[in-house]
């Protein structure tokens, strides 16, 4: 799977703007919620949809026929973890963050309002949450394990100059994925993982959502890029809280302010990130061959044809903007991906890719 990586010391934060798609998990269709399940199997299943599942204050519907609860701010999945209980957060914070500071005038209109049906959104107070099914839960079983993100390299990161491994923090923004989701459309989705734990979205306790209009499983159904025709990217960022040391999720050029990973559940990120990544990855199940990635064809150097991150920035202690101009690369399977990181001509300026993408084992139609 190709990986972009960069290695920072102490005293750096992570500043993540992740363009177009950057997980393509494509081409396999097979995961069905069809399985036949014992009667312990089944009383379990529905102690878990009731605990995921909150009441519901208004339930919503999307363009594309998801269906959305809205759930109470305070009775959100996020509060359900032990270290939140007491928790000071409403549902109209905001963080502090440099960057928003200095675009503050920004106009930019977010797409978000348009990807509810004419029934609208949520009510203020309650945050959108996609409803949990049976077949979700038997689809999360066939689940991959996830990677280990622990990097051989050690850093530097205290002030006694002692060596700690390097703390890790990803946003892996978009993926098409029909072992989780039953569908092939491409959604927004957030991924937790510490060591062997891991968890999608909101499936356990720990990020808080805060926007009503920016939900997440979103699917950006009619968002599909050409390759060599029109094409479509979006922006992401990840920012430290400079006031508590909460992670926020922000999306679009607005810096619609999605929601937060809480401090005091990630204590490993109490300070800053050592290691930023961008790239792609690609899975399959047993016996299928691996999918395609990006664009389906290794790349070429052009963003009009590859899949790609682009004006990769970080933020350093003062909050200054740092472009990121030099990584490491890595491709697991070179005979089926490729990446490049190249400063490329593009509107009149010389910007930073990483470019992405390869056959996989699936021929071209």
């Amino acid at each position: 799977m190709p990986i972009k990586r960069n290695e920072f010391r102490m005293h750096q934060r992570i500043v993540q703007q992740t363009l177009l798609m950057l997980y393509f998990l494509l081409s396999y269709n097979g995961a069905q919620g069809d399985e036949k399940l014992s009667k312990l199997e089944e009383v379990e299943l529905e102690k878990q949809l009731k605990l995921l599942n909150k009441p519901a204050v208004k339930t919503v519907k999307t363009k594309y026929g998801d269906i959305y609860d809205c759930v109470d701010f305070y009775k959100q999945r996020a509060f359900d973890h032990p270290l939140l209980k007491d928790h000071n957060f409403y549902p109209k914070m905001k963080p502090t963050l440099s960057r928003i500071k200095k675009n503050s005038n920004s106009s930019t209109v977010s797409s978000s309002s348009t990807i509810w049906s004419k029934d609208g959104g949520c009510p203020f107070g309650t945050v959108p949450v996609k409803r949990i099914t049976k077949d979700n839960l038997i689809r999360q079983r066939r689940m991959p394990q996830p990677e280990d993100v622990t990097f051989d390299t050690q850093f530097d990161v205290s002030n006694n100059n002692s060596e700690l491994k390097g703390r890790y923090i990803s946003s892996q923004g978009y993926k098409v994925d029909p072992t989780l989701y039953g569908d092939t459309k491409t959604r927004l989705f957030i991924h937790f993982q510490a060591g062997k734990t891991h968890c999608f979205n909101t499936l356990c306790p720990g990020f808080v959502q805060v926007d009503s209009e920016f939900p997440l499983d979103r699917s950006y159904q009619n968002m599909l890029s050409q390759r060599g025709g029109k094409t479509w990217d979006a922006t992401m960022y990840i920012d430290r809280d400079l006031a508590n040391g909460n992670w926020w999720l922000l999306m679009t050029r607005s810096f619609n302010q999605v929601g937060f990973w809480p401090q005091r559940i990630f204590t490993d990120l109490t300070s800053f990130a050592t290691n930023v990544e961008w790239g792609g990855v690609a899975y399959s199940p047993p016996g299928v061959p691996k999918p395609p990635m990006g664009s389906s064809f290794f790349p070429i150097k052009n963003s009009s044809y590859d899949g790609y991150c682009s004006e990769i920035t970080i933020l350093n202690e003062k909050g200054k903007t740092i472009k990121v101009d030099e990584t490491i690369t890595h491709t697991d399977n070179p005979s089926m991906y490729q990446v490049f990181a190249e400063p490329i001509w593009h509107n009149s300026e010389w910007r930073y890719f990483v470019l992405y993408g390869g056959p996989g084992e699936s021929p071209h139609v």
